[in-house]
């Protein structure tokens, strides 16, 4: 049978189908071969062997010779080529009815598998999404567990609370001497203040005593000046008389 061969790979896996003459002309053999029942190209197609037997029987009934034994020996002979050439026409069609039926099993089967698929998708997105939140719960989950670490090492709360009103005392004290330093510096401002004043009473009193000194020296200097020159006139006056 000339038509498609298939090799087989050593691992078992098929390739690509071999045409003895090209996928068109290996159509049209097999469909040839289909319609006139020939199932190897050596021998007569079983068609016109049925062909033949009938057109024997026709001729012998055709015959005015008084025949009826040969005539019924071609009609079995005809009536069993028939029967050969139907068995393998009643197969075929049992073998395309069953064709069929697995063609809409396959379909139902791919369908379904399409379903399945479709189905599996949308489980693979939900777990994707499952997966993320999972990430994120397990992400809260270690921040949890490194904070409550971090609050196993702190002390325990009664020592806390023991250092909290012991740190309250301290800053109750700390403001009580703050609140004391305020009004000791309060209090030495105003006594600076006075003796600021003080000091300024004090230096202007200076300075005008300073300037009644210099004016009583100004006028005791005008007064020996002036004694002076009286003095010196007097003498003058009494070379004159001389």
């Amino acid at each position: 049978m000339i038509g498609r061969v298939r090799k087989v790979s050593g691992r078992g896996e098929p390739v690509a189908a071999n045409y003895a003459f090209g996928p068109s002309v290996d159509d049209v053999i097999i469909k040839h071969r289909l319609l006139t029942r020939t199932t190897t190209t050596r021998g007569e197609p079983p068609l016109k062997k049925l062909q033949k037997k009938f057109t024997s029987f026709v001729s012998e009934v055709d015959k005015d010779e008084d025949n009826y034994n040969d005539c019924e020996k071609l009609a079995r002979a005809f009536l069993q080529e028939l029967t050969t050439f139907e068995i393998p026409l009643l197969k075929s069609k049992a073998i395309v009815e069953a064709n069929v039926r697995e063609k809409d099993n396959f379909n139902e089967l791919k369908d379904e598998m399409n379903r399945q698929i479709s189905q599996a998708q949308v489980d693979i997105e939900d777990l994707k999404k499952q997966l993320e939140e999972s990430k994120v719960e397990r992400r809260h989950k270690e921040e949890c567990e490194a904070i409550r670490k971090l609050i196993a090492m702190q002390p325990p709360r009664s020592e806390t609370q023991k250092v909290l009103t012991e740190l309250e005392k301290e800053i109750a004290a700390l403001d009580a001497e703050n609140t004391a330093g305020s009004r000791l510096l309060e209090l030495r401002k105003k006594q600076f203040s006075l003796l600021l004043h003080v000091v300024d009473e004090l230096q202007n009193t200076i300075e005008e005593d300073q300037k009644s000194l210099v004016e009583e020296m100004r006028i005791a200097t005008e007064e020996l000046k002036h004694g002076m020159e009286d003095a010196s006139g007097g003498s003058e006056a009494m070379a004159v008389d001389h």
